[in-house]
């Protein structure tokens, strides 16, 4: 949300927030990004895009300020992080392409506590306003919304190829970590020849090291008459990505433990167990890397895995002011 005051445009959500909750990272979702550890997760109102599945409608598509309930300056926010035993802090729920200088902010503050920062965002931005906000973020989810003009164009009001060029330059120009998400729906950006396309552009484009998520859709917001995606067509979209070369592809939104799991594309032992947002076996040494094979496993690892588990606690940032 942006007031034009004189000749300056002001941020008027700046400062303040829909809310406060700390998450699982996997949530986010990140596979290979400090696993097991929790994250401070907040968004403002409003989004650049239009989706109709929007999952997250009642904030993305807000523009009312009363859905902007708390408050907190960048500093309060990574002091909060800090105190509440995040290893992070990530700009989620609606775009942080659509509250940038904040996000910006708040991520140089994080930085100066020896916090990281997250980013899951529709990589739907200019080259200029990229490289200021990916110049301050340490990891990001980029959700590519299917792999066609027409999808875009149809479901989004949007394009496909600013998000391919987002997806190239921060594999190849910045030091963030990357992984991506694609929600799939029944009959619109399901198919086999999509899955197909998509994974050979990734393997080609981005390399196969780059966590590819496949989620399923449920009804929402302006396709509630779409069928939920049959867990099938994910394990069917999923064995297709890894023919494709591409090495850490994920089910989401089922209950898949093998589909959440990570396992080392040199020998194929289990290195990250997952049920959903818990983690079980653990298999990497403290360098990241398989210990049966000692093979490099993709990602950003410390020696032990956290263990906050699937909680999700909402706070207030009142009490960090």
């Amino acid at each position: 949300m942006r007031a034009r005051h004189g000749d300056e445009i002001v941020l008027t959500t700046y400062g303040r927030s829909s809310g406060f909750c700390v998450d699982p990272i996997e949530k986010k979702p990140l596979n290979h990004f400090l696993p097991g550890t929790p994250v401070l997760s907040f968004g403002t109102a409003g989004c650049n895009l239009t989706c109709a599945f929007c999952q997250n409608w009642d904030i993305s598509k807000s523009r009312e300020t009363d859905t902007l309930a708390d408050q907190a300056s960048p500093a309060t926010i990574a002091r909060a992080a800090e105190r509440l035993g995040c290893r992070s802090v990530a700009f989620t729920y609606n775009d942080p392409v659509i509250f940038l200088e904040y996000a910006v902010d708040a991520a140089r503050a994080c930085r100066e506590r020896g916090l990281e920062t997250v980013a899951v965002t529709a990589g739907y931005v200019s080259p200029a306003a990229r490289r200021e906000l990916f110049a301050e973020i340490d990891a990001a989810n980029v959700d590519l919304k299917g792999f066609t003009e027409r999808f875009y164009q149809k479901l989004c009001t949007g394009h496909l190829d600013p998000i391919l060029d987002t997806l190239r330059y921060l594999k190849h120009e910045t030091r963030v970590w990357l992984e991506i998400t694609t929600l799939l729906i029944p009959g619109e950006n399901d198919s086999d020849d999509e899955i197909h396309r998509a994974s050979d552009w990734i393997a080609e484009h981005l390399g196969p090291d780059v966590p590819w998520h496949l989620s399923a859709f449920h009804p929402d917001f302006r396709m509630l008459d779409k069928l939920a995606t049959p867990a099938a067509t994910l394990g069917r979209a999923r064995a297709i990505a890894l023919g494709h070369g591409l090495r850490y592809v994920y089910t989401g939104n089922v209950h898949d433990p093998d589909g959440q799991s990570t396992f080392c594309h040199a020998c194929g032992v289990r290195l990250v167990e997952r049920d959903w947002y818990e983690l079980g076996e653990w298999t990497l040494d403290a360098e990241g890397r398989c210990s049966h094979c000692g093979t490099a496993c993709a990602g950003v690892f410390e020696a032990r895995p956290g263990h906050w588990g699937s909680r999700r606690m909402p706070v207030r940032l009142a009490e960090f002011a």
